[in-house]
């Protein structure tokens, strides 16, 4: 539930201790948004087919993107203290887009490992993309199809 705070005092109680982004509106459908502590930049367009310049990562483009980021970060934490290091394994993902609400309805995610593991290791990996945070957070209502390949 969203709650609607008034005044500066209760912004400020209702805040974590410190704010992590600061996302600014540019004009023409574009945000730009600032991560606080490094001052990475992500900046975001509507999407062509939604009114926007498609120049670069959609918000909803962005939720697929942190998904797939977050399964390969979760995946190596989980193996790095056995010595496994998952360098080079890519994500290939495919959205696919809903309507009436405008929504994801499909994230497809296609992991490729430059080599292959023994079982316990691709039990491991794989119990961790299902498990990671973003993957936790997202509506069951999301389609989340998630395979993994081993190359030798």
């Amino acid at each position: 539930m969203l709650k609607k705070i008034s005044n500066k005092e209760e912004k400020e109680k209702s805040r974590n201790i410190m704010d992590t982004f600061k996302i600014k509106y540019e004009g023409d459908l574009r945000t730009k948004a600032i991560h606080l502590d490094s001052g990475s930049q992500i900046i975001t367009d509507a999407p062509k087919d939604n009114h926007g310049l498609g120049e670069t990562f959609s918000p909803t483009d962005m939720v697929c993107t942190a998904l797939a980021s977050c399964i390969l970060t979760i995946m190596a934490i989980v193996v790095e203290k056995d010595n496994i290091d998952i360098r080079d394994t890519t994500a290939f993902v495919k959205k696919t887009m809903g309507y009436n609400p405008r929504r994801i309805t499909k994230i497809e995610i296609d992991i490729t490992f430059p080599k292959d593991y023994d079982s316990r290791t691709k039990t491991m990996l794989e119990r961790a993309a299902f498990n990671c945070p973003v993957h936790n957070t997202l509506s069951e209502t999301v389609e989340k199809n998630i395979s993994f390949t081993y190359l030798s």
